[in-house]
């Protein structure tokens, strides 16, 4: 069969990959892409018509890095206001946005940016800070879309503030989205109730950093972003598991992890009925007993061997 010929845009051409940026330069070209494609990397990020390399931690070096992962992933309804460097508009981060729309510019001129929209890029860095430049350009009261994906150009953290922080409130419903709209006919009304019936209740803890607790229907689960090395995690995971260190409160269970842009996200099994307020003390007493195991040194017994085997067996990797 004969290979497909390629039409190569300069402008698109990947950029050589620098130690230490998080692109996945040591991908192979059979392996599969990192992107989550289903695609080989030579024939997805790893090719000359890919938009940008594949960067792994693409939020790294953002303040709440870890926050970022889990409102761009699994966080349904939740805002954090974001502070530029060169500009003194409102800027709002918002987990969705209505019609899933890359970012709104109000009336009043303040930019709410969407974090689940897919671009398909291999930067999602990148492609936000593109949105973010069309909407500090749009007129006030239009959505913004990006209708190619972008050239070479300024990431996130190139435009947000050195003293920014990410300080996020987590919303029960889409309310927020029609504070400040009149709705005569109960339209808007309508909508929001149909988005909220959809939505999974989810609620931030406060003892700790990017934890949250979310009620499925059928059970409930903690998801915690953590930002370390994935393989001394999961290390320091198999330790604790071994003492009986992993459990949060009665009858819940580390039951795996997944992957999201570089960063690893355990999870817990919760009993139904579990709520998140009980959680507070017990996700503090857990962060302690972890930084001591991410501080141990030597080797593992074979149990703890063990337990690091079953915990690589439960791992997904969804971006």
């Amino acid at each position: 069969m004969g290979k497909r010929s390629r039409t190569k845009h300069a402008q698109h051409k990947p950029a050589a990959a620098a130690p230490g940026d998080g692109v996945a330069a040591e991908v192979g070209p059979r392996q599969p892409c990192p992107c989550g494609s289903g695609r080989r990397y030579k024939a997805c990020h790893g090719s000359g018509d890919a938009g940008a390399p594949f960067v792994v931690r693409t939020f790294e070096g953002l303040p709440g890095e870890c926050d970022w992962v889990a409102l761009r992933e699994f966080v349904p309804a939740a805002t954090a206001p974001l502070k530029l460097a060169d500009s003194e508009r409102e800027i709002k981060v918002c987990s969705l946005l209505p019609m899933a729309w890359p970012a709104l510019v109000r009336d009043d001129g303040a930019v709410w940016l969407g974090l689940q929209v897919q671009h398909n890029s291999g930067d999602a860095s990148r492609d936000l800070a593109r949105v973010t430049e069309l909407a500090l350009e749009a007129d006030p009261g239009e959505p913004v879309a990006m209708h190619e994906l972008p050239g070479p150009g300024p990431r996130l953290q190139d435009l947000v503030a050195t003293d920014a922080t990410f300080e996020v409130t987590v919303h029960e419903g889409f309310d927020f989205w029609a504070a400040d709209v009149d709705d005569p006919s109960g339209e808007v009304a309508a909508s929001l109730e149909n988005a909220n019936g959809a939505m999974t209740p989810t609620q931030r803890l406060g003892s700790v950093d990017a934890a949250y607790w979310c009620d499925v229907g059928t059970k409930e689960h903690l998801r915690w972003v953590m930002p370390y090395d994935e393989d001394r995690l999961l290390t320091a995971l198999a330790r604790l598991h071994t003492r009986g260190d992993d459990v949060l409160v009665e009858d819940s269970r580390l039951v795996g992890s997944f992957r999201a842009h570089g960063l690893l996200v355990p999870v817990w099994d919760l009993p139904v009925g579990t709520g998140a307020e009980v959680l507070e003390e017990p996700a503090a007493a857990f962060a302690q007993r972890l930084d001591s195991a991410l501080a141990e040194k030597g080797g593992l017994s074979a149990d703890e061997r063990s337990a690091l085997a079953g915990l690589r067996n439960r791992q997904l990797t969804i971006r």
